[in-house]
């Protein structure tokens, strides 16, 4: 069975802001994750950590469609613990002056056997907080 998260937000502010916000490491480092290496491109590869220091838990991602001001898609896995790739697909459109946020992460059955920190509870409640808090929080402030 696929098991995806689809998180929706609408943000106060124009789309190309919005779309600064996912695509400038500078920015993205406010609000989302650091990420040293990232360089908006098709195939470009990136790899982050979780937040902390600790170094936990090898991100890695490759950037899969570019659509200026429309949609980013990358692959995100964890290529220390498995093989297995999962789909992040980020949309925007434009919303009465504001932007409406689709995030869809695709594919999360792969993650199964993971255990409990990788199952999709745990990515909802991650891509909510960092859709419905942080993201919103940076961009509207």
């Amino acid at each position: 069975m696929h098991e995806n998260v689809v998180i929706k937000q609408r943000v106060n502010a124009p789309v190309e802001k919005v779309w600064n916000a996912l695509t400038d490491k500078a920015q993205m480092k406010e609000w989302y994750f650091d990420i040293p290496d990232f360089e908006l491109g098709l195939h470009n590869e990136f790899n982050f950590f979780e937040p902390g220091g600790e170094n936990k838990y090898h991100h890695h991602g490759k950037i899969l469609e570019v659509i200026p001001n429309q949609k980013f898609k990358h692959t995100w896995s964890y290529p220390e613990i498995s093989k297995e790739q999962t789909i992040v697909r980020w949309e925007l459109e434009e919303d009465n002056g504001g932007t409406l946020i689709t995030l869809t992460h695709k594919g999360l059955e792969n993650f199964n056997h993971l255990g409990t920190d990788f199952q999709k509870e745990s990515f909802e409640n991650g891509w909510n907080g960092i859709l419905g808090q942080s993201l919103k929080e940076f961009i509207e402030k």
